[in-house]
């Protein structure tokens, strides 16, 4: 971002033309996308605007015209869970490994007073199978086969990869937004599969819950990731080498004692 560009300030109130529609549901879409559309900057490039797609498009809700990094939108009333509602399952699998699929803005509102309350974006190189819940099989009024359905598991994606928004009513600045973006790239260039144990060392370190940490305290989280991945039996071994690539990568930096990182980025 250039340093003479205007702060980011956007008012947090949905505008009441865009509640046009008969239902809430509708209602509130049309309002959450409408906000985005006029006020949102790309965090992946910083470009002033993002353009909606046409309604029903395949995948996102949004695209950065400057870096053609596309977006979908989840909206909900009250605070932020654990957990977005999303799609159907198999439409998400598929979509996990296509070089289009959208990065996540999620949003929460408050009802009364229609006011965007926060807003996080979960860059697409955060997916992995690992956060994609299956619900059980439904048969909804007019169709003859059971959908399944699914959620996104947004806390257990690494707080590096819930980069804020808005928070509380307040608008992070831009280029700690960008930033943050930014220090997790080297992850598009991860396979799928090896993303999974990536992610969640990353994790593993968050939760030791300091900037300055040795090895014996992500061992400490070794359950965690044996029950993740039971079929591995060197999770230690893992352990270790995924703190080299994390370091290689520039996220974490060995310390001058032997067996001791500091986190760099994130």
């Amino acid at each position: 971002m250039a340093e003479d560009d205007p702060p980011w300030s956007p008012p947090f109130g949905f505008a009441e033309e865009q509640a046009v529609f008969k239902g809430p549901t509708q209602n509130i879409r049309a309002q959450s996308e409408g906000w985005v559309a006029a006020h949102m900057f790309c965090p992946a490039c910083g470009a002033a605007r993002l353009r909606p797609l046409p309604n029903n498009s395949p995948v996102g809700d949004f695209v950065c015209e400057d870096c053609a990094e596309e977006f979908e939108l989840k909206a909900k009333g009250g605070r932020l869970g654990p957990k977005i509602l999303d799609g159907a399952y198999g439409a998400m699998m598929k979509r996990l490994s296509a070089r289009n699929n959208p990065s996540l803005f999620a949003m929460s509102y408050d009802r009364a007073a229609s006011r965007v309350t926060d807003l996080i974006v979960v860059p697409k190189h955060f997916f992995t199978p690992e956060i994609i819940e299956k619900k059980n099989p439904t048969l909804p009024r007019g169709r003859s086969n059971p959908w399944v359905g699914c959620h996104i598991l947004i806390g257990q994606v690494p707080v590096s990869g819930r980069i804020p928004l808005v928070t509380g009513g307040a608008p992070v600045p831009k280029g700690e937004v960008l930033s943050r973006w930014q220090s997790t790239l080297f992850l598009k260039d991860t396979s799928l599969k090896a993303r999974g144990w990536l992610l969640a060392v990353m994790t593993a370190v968050e939760a030791v819950g300091k900037a300055e940490f040795d090895i014996d305290e992500v061992y400490a989280h070794e359950a965690t990731l044996s029950a993740l991945y039971p079929d591995n039996n060197n999770v230690r071994p893992k352990i270790r080498q995924q703190l080299q690539v994390l370091r290689d990568r520039g996220w974490l930096e060995f310390t001058e004692r032997r067996g001791t990182y500091r986190r760099a980025l994130g």
